[in-house]
């Protein structure tokens, strides 16, 4: 009986292999939201697909993803083909992905949004971070596939247009899974080489699968760490990718950027001829200026009475001379009338006199100060002498002079009264000159009244 339990693992296996074996869930092809995803640090992704009624668990593994060429986000509606398997620990089944696609958009075109959004926040297309093309380079690098119509081109339009640069083919591939890696090699080559002016990278017109090499991020970050100004020229007029926005200059075609990196050696001959002729009229415009003043300077009168014209400077320095002596006697003298009047004043505000009247000043000041404090003390005097008299007139020492005593008793208290003493009692009577000590034998009253 108990044969008939089977284990979970079991159990497990045998649903494995019969979907396995299950030819309908071999190639699966779904339509469905991608959410919880995430990418595992050894690049396999991991993510649920769902619609509005059901989800299934789904895995992506690196040797698949590689090819996927956006980047998968949540929310995304996407187009699956894979395979239905079994994760035997979980034992839940999952769906195995081997190709996704975006659903309504080339998943190039969504690669090349994404990546040129991204590079755009980065600042990488800011005019201000880009380099000026050199207006007569000496020598250019092209970096584009050697048997193309690109190169027959550029050359051509340099050859025409400036035969006396320099030129040099850096060869690369221009479509294919190694096109991004070719074409990065070649722009780091010519900078280590320091040979080159300025680059021109591109080619010819295709679509955006055989432009896609340039569309790469590898080969935009290449592009804007070249120290050597870079011109792009991918494609025709209409097509724009990514190293067109990164690139110091973008040029229409490869014709285009042959004819923005040269110049026209005959319109430069031509600029020059203007310039010559330009400089030629100048030079005879200037010397004809200074031929006529010299010709003026020979006719002047300088030149033709020398003499006369000395004697006439000499009289015009004497009156010159007579009328500067004048001049600075006037100025002498002023400054003399200046002088005096300034020590005129300076006398009468001289400090000494200022202390002779300040010393009179004190003089008189301590004069009255001292008939003040005269009679201030006299004041005192008197009103202290006034003091000293009442308080004489109120002093029982000056009293007693006049026969009177001041009894006290043992505690030292006035007796002011009989009834303060006792018969028997011991009392002290102070007089004017010693104190007697006493007893009372006897008290007799008298009425007040």
């Amino acid at each position: 009986m108990k044969d008939r339990y089977l284990t979970v693992s079991a159990l497990t296996k045998y649903i494995k292999r019969k979907m396995e074996t299950d030819q309908n869930l071999k190639q699966v092809y779904l339509r469905g939201e991608i959410s919880n995803f995430k990418r595992h640090s050894r690049g396999h992704m991991y993510m649920t697909l769902k619609d509005n009624q059901s989800r299934i668990q789904a895995v992506m593994f690196a040797s698949y993803n590689r090819f996927v060429k956006f980047v998968p986000e949540n929310g995304m509606s996407v187009l699956i083909r894979g395979e239905i398997g079994v994760y035997e620990p979980y034992g839940q089944y999952q769906l195995y992905i081997h190709d996704m696609q975006p659903d309504g958009i080339g998943s190039l075109y969504l690669a090349y949004e994404q990546l040129k959004k991204k590079l755009d926040a980065e600042g990488l297309f800011d005019p201000s971070r880009k380099k000026s093309i050199p207006s007569y380079p000496d020598h250019i690098g092209v970096i584009t596939s050697p048997t193309g119509a690109a190169i027959r081109d550029i050359f051509s339009t340099i050859n025409r247009r400036y035969p006396i640069v320099k030129k040099t083919l850096l060869p690369v591939l221009v479509q294919g899974d190694y096109a991004s890696d070719s074409i990065v090699q070649a722009i780091r080559k010519a900078n280590e080489l320091k040979q080159f002016d300025v680059l021109i990278i591109g080619r010819g017109g295709g679509s955006i699968e055989e432009l896609w090499g340039f569309n790469e991020e590898k080969v935009a970050r290449a592009i804007v760490e070249s120290s050597i100004p870079v011109i792009s020229a991918v494609g025709h007029e209409t097509d724009f990718t990514i190293s067109d926005f990164v690139a110091d200059l973008r040029a229409p075609t490869p014709t285009g950027a042959a004819e923005l990196a040269v110049p026209s050696l005959n319109e430069v001959m031509d600029r020059i001829s203007v310039m010559q002729a330009r400089i030629q009229q100048a030079i005879e415009t200037k010397a004809k200026a200074h031929k006529e003043k010299l010709q003026s300077l020979r006719q002047s009168y300088a030149f033709r009475y020398p003499v006369q014209l000395l004697r006439q400077k000499e009289q015009d320095l004497d009156r010159l001379v007579e009328q500067l002596q004048r001049v600075m006697k006037q100025y002498i003298e002023r400054k003399q009338e200046q002088s005096i009047y300034v020590n005129k004043r300076l006398s009468q505000h001289h400090p000494q006199r200022k202390i002779e009247e300040t010393k009179i000043e004190v003089g008189r000041l301590t004069n009255q100060l001292n008939k003040q404090m005269t009679q201030v003390i006299q004041q005192k005097q008197t009103t202290f002498q006034r003091q000293i008299e009442k308080l004489t007139l109120l002093n029982p020492l000056e009293i007693m002079q006049r026969g009177f005593a001041i009894p006290f008793d043992h505690n030292q208290t006035v007796i002011k009264t009989v009834e303060q003493v006792h018969p028997g009692d011991k009392m002290l009577v102070k007089l004017k000159d010693g104190t007697i000590d006493c007893q009372v034998w006897g008290i007799e009253e008298e009425d007040s009244k």
